[in-house]
This record gives structure tokens, sequence and C-alpha cells, in this order.
């Protein structure tokens, strides 16, 4: 079992930062951010193969946010710069215990095991 505890996320106005962090009880090859608004189904952000220095993004972020993994603490961030009012949403941790991970696990939130309660994001105008 591997546990998950987010936090950093608050509200901020539009053109803001806020950093997240993950912290894991252990770290699993893949692991991800992938985030909720209300009334709307779970969409990835971003994944990172925790053993290289590969990191996928979705469209909708890409060159705004990053993803990164501190291994020696079991720590998983996302920086997420520039951000927009349709970036409001709880945001949650992931790990895939498996090994068949990369881009297209970005549309299948199924392929994640393991999962944090999530922290909410909230970007006004």
């Amino acid at each position: 079992q591997v546990h998950l505890v987010e936090s950093g996320g608050g509200s901020v106005q539009a053109g803001g930062s806020l950093r997240l962090s993950c912290a894991a009880s252990e770290s699993t090859f893949c692991m991800g951010w992938f985030r909720q608004a209300p009334g709307q189904e779970r969409e990835g952000v971003g994944i990172i193969l925790t053993g290289g220095v590969r990191t996928y993004y979705a469209d909708p972020v890409k060159g705004r946010f990053t993803i990164s993994m501190d291994n020696a603490k079991n720590t998983l961030y996302l920086q997420m710069n520039s951000l927009k009012v349709e970036d409001t949403a709880m945001y949650y941790c992931a790990a895939h215990r498996g090994y068949s991970c990369g881009a297209p696990s970005l549309a299948r939130s199924s392929d994640f095991d393991y999962w944090g309660q999530g922290t909410q994001v909230t970007v006004s105008a």
C-alpha cells in the first residue's frame, strides 16, 4: 500500500503560481498528477517516470506546469505557473504500480493504483 498526501493548494489570481507537493510512503516507477473540476471527469495533468527523466504533460498545461520528483524524500511536485481560471480544480497525486506507463496514461486514471485525498486549487480572474 502506498500512501500519498498532497499539500500546497490554495487560492491565487490568474497569472500567479503555486507549487503542489505529494509526500509518498514510497515511490513507484510512475507517478502523476490529475485534476477534477466540479461536474467534470478527472483528467491527467502530468506524469513522471521516477527512474529517469521522462515526463509527459496534458496539452492544456504544457509550458506552464512542471512535474518533478525528489527520490530522496519520496516527494512529488507540481510547479504551476501562469495559472488560468480554467486550472481551478481538485488536484490529486497518483501512483502506478506497474511499468506500462507513458503519455497514454494521462487519459487512463484507472491505470493508477493509489491516490491521495486531493488539494484544492482555485484561480480567480
